[in-house]
Order: structure tokens, then sequence, then C-alpha cells
């Protein structure tokens, strides 16, 4: 076994072996741990200044990153990382995280990749830092590699963004080997067919806007995510028990994040006017292997896609965007630029 693929597994078990941490821990000085625990050179490889273009450099597939990696730090540098992912995820995001890096091994497989190929590669995911974490400075940091990338921006100690929020998988079920049957993202996929499936028929004309599927997320990797003029069915359109199926299904992607966060920000989504919420659906209509199907959320502040159409529609991408505060959001930058001159 080459030294690579031990370092990989290696990583998949730390993941697992981590202890439970509080998410009320300051991440201000788990980030302030991770960065005194690198060396200047790896220093160098992680740290950005907040107004940076590299900040809005998102995106969810197989390339070339800034950022240090799994496979350039020490276990106890992952720990510290991984701490620092830990308290600024919801709990069930970070056991998908830890399932969809896993993930890469499965891949290599599938693909019948030779050992030295590093295309599918659990060690192959970045830490960023963006500023100076401290209680009294604006700054921000970024985990991202293949099928996953989350976005965080604090001002002083509190967390103000965590969008974009990606998640992926592939296989979106695993149909063969030890792990056959495991579906990563199978709240997100049953959760939209259960709103779908809730709807009447004459409301389905006006949900699904397209027999064919779009072939993924139509925000991609782009700095504004904002769509045109959402279109489908609205929230004010349901009937109470089909709304609740809904905001359950929005609960689940703004949970990408931790819980007090993602509270306010639910209480921000309700403020903006609930019935502006529209819901959108294109392609098949049941989950079946080998039918793909897009659905969309859309609110004046916010945006979820999940698609599942690729690999023969067993391979799904999904994100969460924060059409007010993606990477921060304008206001947070400005700030930063006046205080940083001050």
């Amino acid at each position: 076994m080459s030294k690579r693929m031990k370092a990989s597994i290696l990583i998949c078990s730390l993941l697992f072996l981590l202890p439970n941490l509080s998410f009320a821990q300051d991440q201000v000085q788990m980030a302030k741990k991770f960065i005194q625990l690198l060396s200047s050179e790896q220093q160098a490889l992680t740290l950005f200044p907040f107004d940076t273009e590299e900040r809005y450099n998102f995106h969810f597939v197989p390339l070339m990153r800034k950022g240090i990696t799994f496979n350039e730090m020490t276990d106890e540098q992952d720990a510290a990382a991984l701490n620092l992912l830990k308290a600024s995820l919801g709990v069930l995001a970070y056991q998908k995280t830890k399932e969809i890096i896993q993930l890469e091994i499965l891949l290599k497989e599938i693909e019948n990749r030779k050992q030295e190929d590093n295309y599918r590669d659990p060690g192959n995911y970045h830490f960023s830092i963006f500023g100076i974490p401290s209680d009294k400075s604006i700054w921000g940091w970024r985990f991202e590699g293949h099928h996953l990338s989350f976005n965080f921006s604090f001002e002083k100690n509190e967390l103000v963004g965590a969008a974009p929020a990606f998640m992926g998988s592939n296989p979106a079920i695993v149909l063969n080997g030890a792990n056959k049957g495991k579906q990563v993202l199978k709240d997100e996929s049953a959760k939209g067919f259960a709103v779908l499936h809730a709807l009447s028929a004459s409301q389905l004309k006006k949900a699904i806007i397209d027999t064919f599927p779009y072939k993924d997320i139509l925000s991609f990797d782009k700095r504004n995510a904002l769509l045109k003029e959402p279109n489908g069915i609205s929230f004010s359109e349901l009937n109470a028990s089909q709304q609740t199926l809904l905001l359950e299904l929005v609960s689940l992607y703004v949970h990408r994040a931790t819980k007090l966060f993602a509270e306010d920000k639910l209480k921000d989504i309700q403020k903006d006017g609930l019935d502006k919420i529209w819901f959108t659906w294109t392609g098949h209509t049941e989950p079946t292997l080998g039918r793909g199907c897009y659905y969309r959320i859309q609110g004046p502040g916010f945006l979820i896609e999940y698609d599942n159409t690729q690999n023969k529609a067993n391979h799904v991408h999904s994100v969460f965007r924060d059409l007010k505060h993606d990477f921060g959001g304008d206001e947070l930058l400005e700030h930063y630029k006046m205080t940083s001159h001050n």
C-alpha cells in the first residue's frame, strides 16, 4: 500500500475518532490554535487577506486549489483543523462531510484508478483562512474539495455568514460492495420528493416547469447566485401540511451551519416573508435510479438547489446560497475595508 493511500485511510479514521465538541466553543481560539500549529511555510499556504479575490473562488469539482490540505499536515494539525470544521457545521452536516470524503476512496475503486493516481484523494481537501482571527476582527475561513465547499465569515466572535454551503455525492446511492445502499444525501432527496408528492394534481402543474431536469445546479460556481424571477408554486398556494414539509426541507439546508446560526437564519427567512418562497421542480417525479430530477427553493434572501442527473442520475449536487451574506456579504467587506484603514 502506498504512503499516500495509508495517509488517506488515516485521515478518514481521524474524522470518526474525533471527540464530540460543544458547538459553543470559541471558533476564534480554534482558528488561532490551528494557525499556531502550522510552520511558516504552511502558514504561507493557508493564510490570505480578508479582502482577496481568492475568498470568492468557490467550486466543488476536483481541481487545483489554494489552501493547505490534509496531505500536508501532521495528525495534530489535522485534528485542530477538523475541530474548527466540526464547531462550524451542524451535527448532521459534519457527519455527511465525513462520509462524502470517504466516497473518494470508493470512487477510486469504481473508476479503476491506479494507486499513484491522486485525482480521487480523501487527503486533498483544503483549509484556507482569510484575515486574522480575533475577538475584534473581521475574518473568515473555507473548507473545500471535491463535492464539499463551506465558507464561513465572522465579525469579531460572531458567525455572520455560512454560505455558499455545497455538498455533493457520487455515487448518490452506493450500488455494490460492503456499503451497498448507502445514500449520504438521502434526506435532501427524500424530503424533496415528500414536498412534491404532497401536491395535488393542479399544484403539480405549477410546480413542475419541465419534464427534463437541468443538467446541474443553475447557480453553479457563480459569485452572485441570484437567479431570474422565481417560478413554480409559491408558499402561499400550499396548505398548512404542505407548507410544513417545505419548511422542513429549508431547515435541513440551513442547518448545514451551527444550530444557533441556523435558528437565526430561519428567523431571517421568516422575516423576509414566507409567502415569497417558491418551490420549483424539473425532471422525473419518482426517486428511481437512472431518472434524473432537479428542485429549487427560492426566497428573497436565499436559494437552495438540488440536482441528480449525472452518472445515470446517481450523482447529487446540492447547495445553500445566502443572497444577502454569501462570502460574508458586501456590507461585511465594506466594514472590513473601513476598519482596516483606521
